[in-house]
């Protein structure tokens, strides 16, 4: 097996066009976070990425994308946004991983939303996790009609909450794909302010996202397209989605509404028009994250599980690296995973977000330069 190591930019057409044909010859890697577009994305604004092509008899067979600092500390492509994580490759391919370590001069690769599949990294797996899924299709009939049988309750709340929010606010429509970057705008300050009021990290306070979401939101390619959903009441947006589609799979990624609307549920809707609309669009899998929230586990049909963990080989960086970072993801990990812990910590980020932004205006912050 031969290893050379390229900039994603640096790829030439035969190269990429190699790469999406791998995409294309396994589900597991049909997502678009696996794609050379959000790659270069990720180079262009971040820096520091690279991806490994592996070679058998002189043909590539494999890619394996990644983001490597000066002191050869590695981390998956798009680390802390990519909902997705894996050396793409052609069925039937195996490598070593100490040998794709050193031929990627790295002595330490974190991951920490990686395709189940990828059996080499497996001994350096520290744990897995759900990562709930739409089935677009279900059995013979639509994904609708799965859930008005699955969830009757809910699917009737949720468009009585719809119809009254358009007698309210004026005839509700549907945008799938809207190309207005104004809206993105509104999107991003919206989640800026969410972040904040939650207590989390701002993602949006930081320009070079601002930058990659507004470049995401121009590609237009048959592997990554960037899809903005928008739910309007009259001409008011309520509700929008922005997230990055391939020709089979649909990735949810950045959803906010307007705050002032939320006893409507509009985010609630707004995931049931998405879900909808891409299954008209021919999309089979709506990929709705890593993580344990009450929406998810109404709208799922199943779940994909997503390992965490670093790969190393010995080296003091990889030690030191780990040892600095292991306990802060396992301390993470069991709060989340204990409600009895989860939730009175998610009371208090609650409570610190509202002591910050006390005073502030929820569009503040974000700015057309602010997820």
């Amino acid at each position: 097996m031969e290893i050379t190591i390229h900039r994603p930019e640096e790829l030439n057409s035969s190269l990429l066009l190699a790469w999406h044909r791998v995409m294309d010859e396994s589900p597991d890697y049909a997502n678009p976070f696996l794609s050379p577009e959000f790659a270069t994305g990720i180079d262009r604004y971040r820096g520091g990425a690279h991806v490994a092509v592996l070679h058998e008899r002189g043909e590539p067979v494999g890619f394996f994308p990644y983001e490597r600092n000066s002191l050869g500390v590695g981390r998956a492509i798009g680390l802390g946004l990519s909902d997705c994580q894996a050396l793409v490759h052609r069925p039937g391919i195996t490598w070593d991983t100490q040998e794709l370590l050193r031929a990627c001069g790295l002595s330490v690769f974190e991951f920490d939303h990686l395709v189940e599949e990828q059996k080499p990294f497996g001994r350096h797996v520290t744990g897995t996790f759900a990562s709930p899924v739409i089935d677009l299709k279900v059995g013979d009939g639509t994904y609708a009609e799965w859930l008005r049988g699955a969830y009757p309750g809910l699917a009737k709340t949720t468009l009585k909450k719809e119809r009254r929010l358009g007698r309210d606010l004026g005839e509700m429509r549907f945008v799938y794909d809207e190309r207005d970057p104004r809206v993105l705008h509104t999107l991003m300050r919206w989640k800026s302010a969410q972040y904040r009021r939650t207590g989390r990290m701002d993602r949006f306070a930081r320009p070079w996202i601002v930058d990659l979401v507004d470049h995401l939101f121009r590609v237009r390619e048959e592997h990554f397209t960037g899809v903005m959903s928008v739910l309007y009441a009259g001409d008011r947006p309520v509700a929008a989605h922005f997230g990055p589609t391939s020709r089979t799979l649909f990735a949810a990624w950045f959803t906010a509404y307007d705050p002032e609307l939320r006893y409507y549920s509009p985010g609630l809707i707004m995931h049931l028009r998405m879900a909808e609309a891409a299954g008209r669009e021919g999309v089979r899998l709506m990929d709705l994250g890593r993580g344990d929230k009450e929406w998810k586990d109404w709208l799922k049909t199943r779940e994909l599980r997503v390992g965490e963990g670093f790969a190393t080989r010995p080296h003091p960086v990889a030690t030191a690296h780990r040892l600095w970072r292991r306990p802060v993801r396992g301390l993470r990990n069991t709060v989340l995973a204990h409600p009895r812990l989860r939730d009175p910590a998610d009371r208090l980020l609650k409570t610190v977000g509202t002591l910050r932004t006390s005073g502030r205006p929820d569009s503040g912050a974000a700015g057309p330069r602010a997820r």
